[in-house]
């Protein structure tokens, strides 16, 4: 038996059930709930989030929701200090962690570490956004071609986020954002070796999805139809009315918002706006799925099978999570 404190992740793409599972595994087994959703940390963000109602949040708490405002940034760095500090206390008070959610990316920095980059620099972001508007996104992208071809490579031309970012780690440290995470990588790789994770935890990973795909397909179109009819277009009209959002902000780029935002914007109709919002959802399930792929020691779940939590159960029996 491990003598690390165990702690479970429920991973799996959007509208697959999670959080449904994951209360019910609450309800027989000693666990407190922390969310791993990069939309659900935004407050006043319920609707297109697809946010549990406060009634349910009332009586299953989970931790890093509503933590900071859609103006803020929250970064994956940001993440796993606050996760690690929520699994402490928790352990701490002798129950399990239960971690659930998509965001592929805050689950990789949990497990893994993060590479050591520089943090954010405005006068050299405002600089590159500057060339951007005078030279176009793909003069940028041939820049960084230039010094990180293998960034270059993963990164799209009309990703400017992405681009901007790369280039900005660059100019700040002297080195690219591939050398950066090379270190991390061996870094990870000197503390498996020496028996130290990078994580302090006993972990069981759970995933759940349908096993048919056009399933989640039409589940996405059946809740993207219902997020509508709950008011959604009225939430993103209300942050807009504040005055200090904008497209550039990483919660309005949010799946769903940024296409409201567009249709508020007049550039797409109400069908287009919906269209838009499904197929966007749909590629974010794509892209968690292909991250669920590379996952080691993974045990799936089928959304539509009713046996769900005594399945999940019995394979957290078999990796010693309930011992």
């Amino acid at each position: 038996m491990s003598a690390l404190p165990p702690a479970i992740f429920l991973m799996g793409p959007t509208a697959a059930g999670k959080t449904d599972l994951a209360i019910e595994l609450t309800k027989v087994l000693p666990c407190e709930l922390i969310s791993v959703d990069s939309a659900l940390v935004y407050r006043d963000m319920d609707i297109g989030t697809a946010k549990p109602s406060k009634a349910l949040l009332a009586q299953y708490p989970h931790r890093l929701i509503d933590i900071i405002d859609p103006a803020e940034s929250y970064s994956a760095a940001d993440f796993r200090t606050d996760a690690l500090s929520a699994m402490a206390d928790i352990t701490a008070r002798g129950n399990i962690p239960l971690l659930v959610g998509g965001t592929m990316l805050y689950y990789k920095a949990l497990q893994e570490g993060l590479a050591d980059m520089p943090p954010a620099d405005a006068r050299v972001r405002a600089e590159l956004e500057q060339e951007a508007a005078r030279l176009g996104w793909q003069a940028l992208h041939e820049q960084l071609a230039s010094v990180d071809p293998v960034s270059a490579a993963r990164i799209h031309p009309n990703d400017p986020q992405r681009l901007t970012r790369a280039l900005e780690v660059w100019r700040v440290s002297g080195q690219t954002m591939t050398e950066h995470r090379l270190k991390q990588t061996a870094q990870s790789a000197d503390a498996d070796a020496s028996g130290h994770s990078q994580l302090p935890y006993t972990v069981a990973n759970l995933a759940i999805a349908p096993a048919n795909r056009q399933v989640l397909h039409e589940r996405i179109a059946q809740r993207f139809t219902i997020m509508l009819e709950q008011g959604f277009v009225d939430e993103v009209v209300a942050l807009r009315s504040r005055g200090d959002l904008h497209p550039g902000l990483p919660s309005i780029r949010a799946v769903g918002y940024r296409q409201v935002w567009d249709h508020l914007d007049g550039k797409l109709t109400s069908a287009e706006m919906q269209e838009r919002g499904i197929i966007a959802t749909r590629q974010l399930a794509k892209r968690q799925f292909t991250w669920l792929r590379s996952w080691s020691d993974l045990h799936w779940l089928d959304s539509l099978d009713s046996d769900n939590l005594s399945r999940a159960l019995k394979y957290l029996g078999t990796v010693s999570i309930l011992s």
